[in-house]
């Protein structure tokens, strides 16, 4: 039996290696893209606040490409690409302790004037980011004494939406110290003054610290805007308790 020759067709081939490389291409792309949005959003949005403000970080303070400020920012990468997903407030330091007890406060309301932010509800009993603030379980709530953390969504600030918990804290780096921060807890208001801006490792827990010599505050989230490379910790002290709305 004789066998049948068949020619491949070049044109097919040609075609196939095309678009196999625009794939390629296009993979590449994407890779790059979640890896350099955290260095340009930190020049556009953070270089000016290093300069203009006294941010504290445990990195220079004029860059974060320091060789731990990388292995942050692969880790960050990783994460997007695996699709962590940090609309869960316990999965941002799945390390620490985020029971939610029984309560007498399960809600209470934040109010940021800087930010435009009037009421936004902070709730204590779930890790829901998508719906609202989320208190991180096992910290003091407010009014009693210790640190409470707060955890909230930041993007891009071209993306910010009012009454949108995704966007929230998209401005929340332009923060600064001795800004105002208003709890409403049953009726009564309490002002906070902020103190002390960090930015830091998303492995440094040292926050999560409970100081009960004085009421605290503390708003975690992520930096810079539309990452998730780094954390913005903004710690507040209370200075006005228990006024009624």
């Amino acid at each position: 039996m004789s066998k049948i020759y068949t020619k491949k067709n070049p044109l097919l081939l040609k075609r196939s290696i095309r678009i196999t490389g625009l794939l390629l291409c296009i993979a590449g792309f994407i890779m790059l893209s979640y890896f350099l949005l955290p260095l340009l959003s930190f020049q556009l949005y953070l270089q000016p606040v290093f300069a203009s403000q006294d941010v504290t970080a445990p990195i220079p303070k004029t860059t974060m490409l320091s060789e731990n400020g990388f292995e942050d920012l692969i880790q960050a990468t990783t994460d997007s690409i695996r699709g962590v997903d940090y609309t869960n407030a316990k999965n941002w330091y799945p390390s620490i302790n985020n029971e939610h007890v029984n309560l007498v406060v399960s809600k209470y309301s934040m109010s940021i004037p800087k930010l435009g932010l009037i009421d936004s509800y902070v709730s204590t009993v779930d890790n829901n980011l998508s719906e609202h603030l989320v208190q991180y379980g096992g910290t003091a709530v407010p009014p009693s004494r210790g640190t409470a953390v707060i955890f909230g969504h930041s993007t891009l600030p071209q993306l910010y939406k009012k009454d949108d918990y995704d966007t929230i804290f998209a401005y929340a780096h332009t923060l600064e110290i001795g800004d105002d921060i208003n709890l409403t807890v049953d009726s009564l208001k309490y002002n906070y003054k902020i103190y002390n801006i960090t930015i830091t490792s998303p492995l440094d827990t040292s926050f999560f610290e409970q100081n009960y010599d004085d009421n605290y505050l503390i708003l975690v989230t992520c930096t810079p805007p539309g990452t998730t490379w780094k954390r913005l910790i903004i710690k507040a002290k209370l200075v006005h308790p228990g006024q009624t709305t």
